[in-house]
């Protein structure tokens, strides 16, 4: 078998030599683990880069982050991300002409809309921003429970609601649906929630790959769909470029 990663052990050794001290420098650190002071430099700059350790503009001094703190509540506060992904959204539902939705897990397992982005034209529209959509029928739910496996886990567990016929009730049906989006890195929807209604959402990641949110669009089927239900390559690459971007976001300035 493969032994330990030895920067990962000296990366843990440092967020749990900051986690017993308020503050401390990069030469406190390297000298209490026994590092060189470039070695333990460059680990705690990629801590920083992914909110693990921030380091005080003052002191130069280094101290746990954020994002060790939050690793047990959400990934990423819906307000923050709406904001990131604000321009990105509104250019996407400009492009596709549809419906644009960003959406994270809830802690019931649903999917929680974080942002709604309307359709660029002068239908009547209600703002659904904090509403909850089914995660096992529609495409931004499977998204999030195909990177998520505590979630697919709980999903499973639970009734499957049928919205139509074709909606997913079994869980070995959920199965096989989020281990095809896994494959293909992109979800679809298409008459699952609503006849005659598709969706299409791929992953927001943050640096180091893990999925906190997902993007995006809904519409009439046959805009998004050919007649295999399969999404129509023009709306799937205009998704995946939102995404991509939105990732690009979320990854601290260097």
């Amino acid at each position: 078998m493969p032994g330990s990663v030895q920067s990962i052990e000296r990366a843990a050794a440092i967020l749990r030599l900051l986690a017993g001290n308020r503050k401390l420098g990069c030469v406190e650190i390297a000298n209490s683990l026994g590092l060189a002071k470039g070695t333990a430099h460059g680990i705690l700059r990629t801590l920083a880069e992914v909110g693990f350790v921030d380091q005080d503009r003052q002191t130069g001094k280094y101290l746990l982050g954020h994002g060790i703190l939050e690793l047990r509540g959400h990934h990423l506060d819906p307000n923050e991300l709406r904001s990131l992904a604000l321009n990105w959204t509104d250019s996407l539902a400009s492009r596709s002409g549809e419906t644009v939705r960003l959406g994270v897990l809830d802690d019931g397992g649903d999917v929680l809309v974080a942002h709604h982005g309307f359709r660029p034209d002068d239908s009547s529209q209600t703002l659904d921003v904090g509403s909850h959509r089914p995660a096992h029928a529609c495409a931004l739910g499977k998204v999030l429970l195909a990177y998520d496996a505590a979630a697919a886990t709980q999903a499973s567990r639970r009734p499957l609601q049928a919205y139509t016929p074709l909606t997913t009730t079994t869980p070995l049906a959920l199965a096989a649906s989020l281990a095809a989006v896994r494959k293909a890195g992109w979800a679809l929807e298409a008459d699952e929630l609503e006849m005659g209604q598709a969706g299409i959402a791929a992953p927001i990641r943050a640096p180091g790959g893990l999925t906190v949110a997902a993007v995006g669009i809904s519409g009439a089927r046959d805009r998004l769909c050919d007649g295999h239900r399969l999404p129509l390559p023009a709306p799937l690459l205009l998704v995946q470029e939102a995404a991509r971007a939105i990732s690009r976001e979320l990854a601290p300035a260097r």
